[in-house]
Parts: C-alpha cells; sequence; structure tokens
C-alpha cells in the first residue's frame, strides 16, 4: 500500500508555509524564535488550581454536547460589556477556536459553495473551507491602506454561490483592528446579500492603549457569528478551548456536525475557562499589559532601521513589518534571517499574496529576547 489511497488534495500537498515554521520552530535550538502565535506566559495559576481542584472532585465525565450551561452563561454575561444580549442556546463550546470555525463550515457549505476571504489571514482558514467542499476566494487588502477591510473590493466578489466572509479582527498577522466605519460597510453588505460573516476575534483582548475592540455582531447580529477562545488572553493554547456564538439553528446544525468529531470539549478545559471569565480583568490584563509593551518596542525600534517599514499595530500579537527594500522576497528573507541572525519569522506569503514583501514577527518571548533580536537585525545589510 502507498500514498495513492489517500484522497487528492494529500496527495500533492501544496506547501503549507506556517506549518513548515512551526514545525522548525518545534525543532530547532539556540535560535531567537518570533514565529509562533503561543504566549511565553504560563496559564495564570488560579486558573489551573481551579481546574485542578475541579477535576479532583470528580469533573472527569463528559458534559453535554454543547458545552457546561455555566461556561455558556459566563459567555454571555462577557459580551454583555458590549450591550450584546445572547441566549445560551447561541453558545456552542468548542475545543479550541479553529475548531468552531471549521465545524460552523462545514454546517452551512455545499459542495462549490463560496467564501470570501480578505487577505492577508491566518492560513487554515483557506484549507477550512474547502475541506467543508466549499471554494474559498480571496480579496487582496492593501498595503497602502495598512490592509483595511475594503467592503466594495468585496462586494465585487459575491456571486450567487456565495455564502459566507471569513474576518480576523485584530488581524493576524497585520495588527489591523476593523474601525466602526469598516464594520458598518461590511454589514450592511452582508445584511443585504444575505451571508455569514464569520469574525475570528481571539485577539480581542490584545488592544493597543487608545484603540477600542467591538465585536462585529453589534452591527449585524443574525448575520455574524463570533468565534473566540481562551488560548490568547489567559495564555491556554494547551487547553484547547474556544467557542462559536451565533443564529441558534446555526449553532444546532454545528453540533450536529461535531457529535461525529469531537463530541464535547474537555471537561477540565471547559472548568478552567469557567474561572477565566469570571476573573477575566484580573487575570488577562498583566499578559495584554506586556503585550501592548512588547509590540510598542518593536514598532519604535524596528521603524529607526531605514530598510524597514512597519505596519501601525492596532492590536493582536504581532508585527507586520515591510521588508521590500531589502531586495528579497519574503520567504528568501526569512530564510537568510534564520541563517545569518538565528531569528525565526514567518514570511508574509504564508498569508497569501498580499503578504508578499512582509514579515511577521510574534512579541512571544520576552523583553530582553526582543532586544536581541531587534540588535542583530539592525546590523544587518542588504
Amino acid at each position: 500500500m502507498d500514498k495513492s489511497i489517500l484522497s487528492q488534495p494529500y496527495q500533492k500537498p501544496a506547501k503549507n508555509i506556517l506549518a513548515d515554521v512551526c514545525a522548525m520552530a518545534a525543532s530547532m535550538d539556540n535560535v531567537i524564535d518570533l514565529s509562533v502565535g503561543d504566549p511565553n506566559f504560563k496559564t495564570p495559576q488560579p486558573i489551573i488550581d481551579y481546574a485542578y481542584k475541579k477535576t479532583s472532585e470528580g469533573m472527569t465525565h463528559y458534559t453535554s454536547a454543547e458545552g457546561l450551561p455555566e461556561l455558556k452563561a459566563a459567555l454571555c454575561d462577557y459580551y454583555k460589556q458590549y450591550d450584546l444580549h445572547f441566549d445560551p442556546d447561541q453558545v456552542l463550546v468548542t475545543v479550541g477556536a479553529q475548531h468552531g470555525l471549521f465545524i460552523a463550515l462545514e454546517a452551512i457549505l455545499d459542495p462549490g459553495d463560496e467564501v470570501i476571504i480578505p487577505q492577508p489571514s491566518y492560513s487554515p482558514y483557506i484549507n477550512q473551507v474547502k475541506i467543508a467542499g466549499g471554494k474559498p476566494v480571496t480579496v487582496d487588502n492593501k498595503a497602502a491602506d495598512n490592509f483595511a477591510i475594503d467592503a466594495d473590493a468585496i462586494a465585487q466578489k459575491i456571486t450567487p454561490k456565495t455564502k459566507a466572509i471569513i474576518v480576523n479582527t485584530p488581524n493576524n498577522p497585520t495588527g489591523h483592528l476593523m474601525s466602526e466605519s469598516e464594520m458598518k460597510a461590511l454589514a450592511d453588505l452582508a445584511i443585504k446579500n444575505d451571508l455569514l460573516i464569520f469574525s475570528d476575534e481571539i485577539y480581542a483582548d490584545y488592544i493597543m492603549p487608545g484603540k477600542h475592540f467591538t465585536p462585529l455582531a453589534k452591527y449585524a447580529p443574525d448575520n455574524v457569528v463570533t468565534n473566540g477562545g481562551m488560548s490568547k488572553c489567559f495564555a491556554m493554547t494547551g487547553w484547547r478551548i474556544g467557542y462559536i456564538i451565533g443564529p441558534d439553528w446555526l449553532i444546532n446544525a454545528a453540533n450536529e456536525v461535531n457529535d461525529a468529531v469531537t463530541y464535547v470539549a474537555p471537561t477540565m478545559s471547559q472548568e478552567a475557562a469557567i474561572y477565566g471569565l469570571q476573573h477575566h480583568d484580573e487575570l488577562s490584563q498583566p499578559i495584554v499589559a506586556a503585550f501592548q509593551k512588547r509590540l510598542t518596542y518593536l514598532q519604535d525600534s524596528l521603524s529607526k532601521i531605514d530598510w524597514i517599514k512597519t505596519v501601525p499595530v492596532d492590536g493582536s500579537i504581532y508585527i507586520f513589518v515591510d521588508i521590500r527594500q531589502s531586495g528579497l522576497n519574503s520567504v528568501d528573507f526569512a530564510d537568510q534571517l534564520l541563517k545569518k541572525a538565528g531569528i525565526l519569522v514567518v514570511p508574509g506569503l504564508a498569508f497569501g499574496p498580499a503578504g508578499e514583501g512582509f514579515i511577521r514577527i510574534a512579541a512571544t518571548q520576552p523583553m530582553d529576547q526582543l532586544q536581541e533580536a531587534v540588535k542583530k537585525i539592525s546590523t544587518l545589510k542588504w
């Protein structure tokens, strides 16, 4: 037997730059790893202690398929700060945010249905649409506009086959936070064309000083599926706990899909998420403040290097760096940066053609490591 038994897409899979970089990061020593979006902080100890306590008390069994009622209620309470009032039936607890998006796509897509994805974007969006039987349709956001979402450009891509749009705010990799006008224009477009918007808001807590985050659901509650999780805000990447919130008919269908995939999210991770949400500000703010400081440092210091430009950072845990003056494409630049300076980053091409000419730097190392990286970068000549 050989790989010919595999389905056609996996016999000769397309190159996955982001996956390759992540695999490289896991295997390399003596490098400054600024590639993977995994906060270097340990999950806050009170969350660990609470999860351990609940596990010791016997919370080691399945929960209801939709998730613990207490967690769904805590999520509904969390969104009240934005004057959004969700019913628990609109909430589905998932095994991370990425899992939530996939089962929702699987629930709505028939073969050939189209999903519009503005780029640069998190690369798994493309594959998730394909695996669910859909056709990804990309729109290139413009570097000159700091990669803002252009509703008019998206409108030009809408066809009778279009079912949804996927956006990410704050954006990975660009750090762009959708403005009120961007959100209103996109919401109006979705309502007019009877489309769903999947709004990936996993970085919602990571907002730079002077900026303000508003969930996209505020502007089109019947058309938006909010996708989030605990991985970033509480440094809980390994706990694999997320959620989707949307129309109850979609949540019911996504839950039907999930019955055949994972059935339920890990019980101890759900308990940890409950505690985190109930103590959100005190537990998340120290982590958020650290990333604000790091991103401010990176933006200020990298901007002083004459062959580098930086995209203004509104949020997320990344900075998107324009390296076009080096004369190299993003893949070759990342390769040379690793060889010459021992610094691992992600080429902008990993996030679609609109990201070419840029690299993504994750601020996921302590300040002394970031300072060392900037020092090394500043010595390079092209």
